[in-house]
């Protein structure tokens, strides 16, 4: 209320219909240009997203009770992006071979084009804390589509959810490994992938390669 006991300012200060939301997607938004920056959710600082949009710390807190709200929140759109990348390639193949390798690929592209928001994703004290339910989405989809291809035939039988896990496991290791030790000496990460199908999954070697002992 104003001095004069009337509510004009509180009118003022209300956000108009979806305003707070638009905003709200826009904290998230600086957020996640700048963990892909720093590849530290640590290093994040609610001050620096407040400057980043041009509005005042405090109206970063309307939204985000704390720095780990905050990051949850950009991981979660960076896990849906994710899945959404894998859907959409897994949803170009026909074989369901050919659809796991696919959706595989498309997690290590997106992980080379955001290297830092990868290492947060699976690396962040945030995720410790708080844990990332979220991500059961994705290893749903693994473990469905390494069942099609046990069903189709072209994987042996065998507990669907443990070969995806350990498949998972595989790839998130090279991937973390890759953006941490980038030095190394690296064989194509498609190989490294062909290879984890092969001998995780059961499928058979892609016509052309060699297998490695």
């Amino acid at each position: 209320m104003d001095a004069k006991g009337g509510s004009s300012t509180a009118a003022r200060r209300r956000n108009a219909r979806g305003q707070g939301e638009r905003l709200r997607e826009e904290i998230v938004s600086a957020a996640v240009v700048m963990l892909d920056e720093l590849a530290d959710d640590e290093a994040l600082s609610l001050r620096a997203v407040a400057r980043e949009v041009s509005i005042a710390a405090t109206s970063v807190y309307l939204h985000f009770a704390d720095r780990d709200a905050l990051v949850l929140a950009a991981m979660r759109r960076c896990h849906e992006d994710l899945v959404r990348t894998g859907d959409d390639a897994a949803a170009a193949e026909e074989d369901p071979a050919a659809q796991l390798r696919a959706r595989i690929l498309a997690q290590v592209a997106w992980a080379e084009g955001h290297p830092g928001l990868y290492k947060v994703l699976h690396e962040s004290k945030v995720h410790r804390r708080l844990g990332m339910p979220f991500k059961e989405v994705l290893v749903a989809r693994t473990v469905a589509e390494v069942q099609q291809c046990m069903d189709a035939g072209v994987a042996p039988p065998d507990d669907a959810a443990t070969v995806a896990i350990d498949l998972r496991t595989a790839v998130n290791g090279m991937l973390s490994q890759r953006i941490n030790e980038p030095d190394l000496p690296w064989s194509p990460a498609s190989e490294q992938v062909d290879r984890f199908l092969v001998k995780l999954v059961g499928l058979p070697q892609p016509p052309g390669r060699a297998t490695r002992k």
